[in-house]
């Protein structure tokens, strides 16, 4: 049984869908300001997160960027906030999809066994894939990814996004493909949510983000995986 941390000051929202999540057999945890969402993070085993973005000791943004610091968890973001360049900055800071305010709560849900289906499922013909000369390195068994030697923190979707292009290498993708592979054929968001992904990846993997060695733009397409296998 999965268990939830539903984040939000407004009790009356949290006991929504806390309500909602129970139905369908979820365990939940709730917290109430961002200081208390990242102590649970640490100290408790959690397997989802539903965040929203205004809370009232610090910003949902910071509280993303604290908790991808410490786990991979999938975050959902709740937000108010419905300029693209918000919805950009919260997928930026490790969140992997969001619901704006107001929302159904049963959107919630489906968008939270959306994202659980993605991330669960990662596998891969091999358990480790090394390239170039092992400066990076995806270990499948353990969904963990190393660049230069140290251990990358990527987001969920991150590391579905890396691992959809690595077992393919060379092989150009279409955004629309990688939707379907990464987002899954639910996803109803922009196409262009692949590229902030993909910037993200390279700032985390590629030793020149400016010049990628990995995951490499094809011009009028989408991406291909470009290292080499060691």
């Amino acid at each position: 049984m999965k268990t939830i941390l539903v984040v939000d000051d407004e009790a009356k929202i949290r006991d929504v869908v806390v309500s909602y999540l129970k139905k369908e057999e979820f365990q939940t945890l709730e917290a109430a300001t961002g200081s208390d969402a990242i102590r649970i993070v640490q100290n408790q085993a959690i397997d989802f997160v539903i965040l929203d973005l205004m809370l009232p000791d610090m910003e949902g943004e910071r509280v993303c960027q604290s908790i991808r610091q410490i786990h991979s968890v999938p975050i959902l973001m709740l937000t108010a906030k419905v300029s693209e360049n918000n919805r950009i900055k919260g997928l930026s800071v490790g969140a992997d999809d969001y619901v704006t305010k107001p929302f159904d709560p049963r959107e919630v849900v489906a968008r939270v066994r959306a994202i659980l289906r993605r991330t669960d499922d990662h596998h891969l013909l091999a358990d480790r894939l090394a390239f170039n000369d092992e400066h990076l390195v995806i270990d499948s068994l353990k969904q963990h990814v190393y660049a230069g030697g140290q251990l990358v923190n990527l987001t969920p979707n991150e590391y579905k996004l890396l691992l959809a292009l690595a077992k393919y290498p060379q092989r150009h993708f279409t955004r629309e493909e990688l939707v379907e592979r990464v987002l899954g054929y639910d996803f109803d968001g922009d196409i262009r949510t692949i590229d902030q992904h993909v910037k993200n990846i390279r700032h985390k993997i590629e030793r020149d983000a400016k010049s990628p060695e990995y995951i490499v733009t094809v011009y009028g397409i989408g991406y291909r995986f470009a290292g080499g296998t060691t």
